[in-house]
């Protein structure tokens, strides 16, 4: 027998080789000529389907999220919406309306100055205890205020810097004004008929402070209701919030919050005359 011509035959033989030792049918195709679905997807190619895919309904939830996320995002830094709450601030602004507060108006080393509406936190000056409150009913307030949907948090006020650091504030001279540094103000957004103050006062506000007060001043709980208090009635410069520069809503009230020039006369802490200089 010829055994060695027998063996080459069989070696010549077209037909691969049978059993446990045959290659694994995705080895014999190329990645990229497999099936799709036996193909492991990167992750944003996961992502990207996912929120493709859902129909209108996922894709509506996951527009809607975006969108809350940058308004919170945005009134967190930027313009904050501002429901107020009462008429302390009348005629310049009424219940109800939405001011814009500009949050980036002292960011960059500017300071609040006479005649602006700021809303502040009032914890320590006008408020000496945070009241209590529900930590879900707090987080539902702090974001449904935050886009101005609802009050904003019972220690935050709006209200009108009258003096700032170093500045001497008095009521009244003989026909009834406010005297800031020894001039006289004539304050054309008083609500109507008020009086500038019925409390006679004369203080000094100390630096990094400020002294304010609502323009309607017979319904305004503000610096003159806090002098014999922990800290006189005077707001920290750095618990301001921001400045209110505009009132967005109701849609016939939008309008813009200019500063008055009813301080452009005021001389600076020290310049003014025997009369209106601080005293010790």
């Amino acid at each position: 027998m010829d055994t060695d011509a027998q063996l080459s035959e069989r070696d010549r033989s077209p037909e691969p080789a049978q059993g446990e030792e045959q290659g694994s049918r995705s080895s014999r195709f190329p990645e990229e000529t497999r099936p799709a679905e036996t193909r492991e997807r990167s992750r944003p190619e996961r992502i990207r389907d996912w929120l493709g895919g859902g129909g209108p309904l996922r894709r509506a939830c996951l527009l809607l999220t975006a969108c809350l996320v940058f308004l919170l995002l945005l009134s967190s830094y930027v313009v904050q919406p501002f429901l107020i709450p009462s008429g302390s601030m009348k005629n310049t602004l009424r219940v109800g309306d939405r001011v814009l507060v500009n949050k980036l108006a002292y960011g960059f080393g500017d300071e609040p100055r006479r005649g602006d509406v700021v809303v502040f936190d009032g914890l320590g000056s006008f408020v000496q205890y945070a009241p209590s409150e529900n930590v879900i009913t707090a987080l539902i307030r702090k974001g449904a205020s935050s886009v101005g949907l609802m009050s904003p948090a019972r220690t935050d006020y709006v209200k009108r810097v009258v003096g700032v650091g170093g500045d001497r504030v008095t009521c009244c001279d003989a026909r009834g004004r406010l005297q800031v540094n020894g001039r006289p103000i004539d304050e054309p957004y008083l609500f109507p008929g008020d009086a500038p103050s019925r409390v006679p006062f004369d203080i000094v506000v100390p630096p990094g402070k400020l002294w304010v007060m609502g323009d309607h001043r017979s319904d305004s709980r503000d610096s003159r209701d806090h002098l014999g208090e922990p800290g006189g009635g005077m707001v920290p410069v750095d618990r301001v919030i921001g400045r209110a520069d505009w009132i967005g809503w109701p849609f016939g009230r939008i309008t813009s919050l200019r500063r008055p020039d009813a301080f452009a006369d005021v001389p600076e802490p020290g310049a003014a005359g025997p009369h209106g200089s601080p005293h010790g």
